[in-house]
């Protein structure tokens, strides 16, 4: 397995809370339903995490936010999942593994993603 590329993001929780605030049905495009009744802090950090998978698959054009989303393992880890839109792209470019990295501290949350393929990119 090869890196196949990296992502990373930072989100002001607080400017997330005030652009959250101006536009209420953002939730709802940002996010699936298992995500929404998520604490402020775990929703900015989980954006950050959709930002840095899009970076990781070099920010293709018609992404859908609901296309990609993070749980937790039965150990608490965070687990990336992906379907239709962002799946196929991930497909295309052969990514087989993800590996995630949520932190949170103050205002401030950070996600990271390394997507892992069979080979190393050309």
């Amino acid at each position: 397995m090869g890196i196949r590329g990296i992502g990373v993001d930072v989100v002001a929780v607080e400017r997330f809370a005030a652009q959250l605030a101006r536009t209420p049905r953002l939730v709802e495009r940002l996010f699936v339903p298992a995500e929404r009744g998520l604490p402020l802090r775990s929703l900015a950090a989980r954006f950050a995490v959709k930002e840095a998978t899009a970076k990781a698959l070099g920010a293709p054009a018609g992404m859908n936010w609901q296309h990609c989303w993070v749980e937790t393992d039965d150990a608490g880890a965070p687990v990336l999942r992906l379907c239709d839109s962002v799946a196929a792209v991930a497909a295309e470019r052969g990514i087989a593994r993800w590996h995630v990295s949520i932190s949170h501290d103050g205002d401030i949350a950070t996600g990271m993603v390394i997507a892992e393929g069979e080979d190393a990119a050309d």
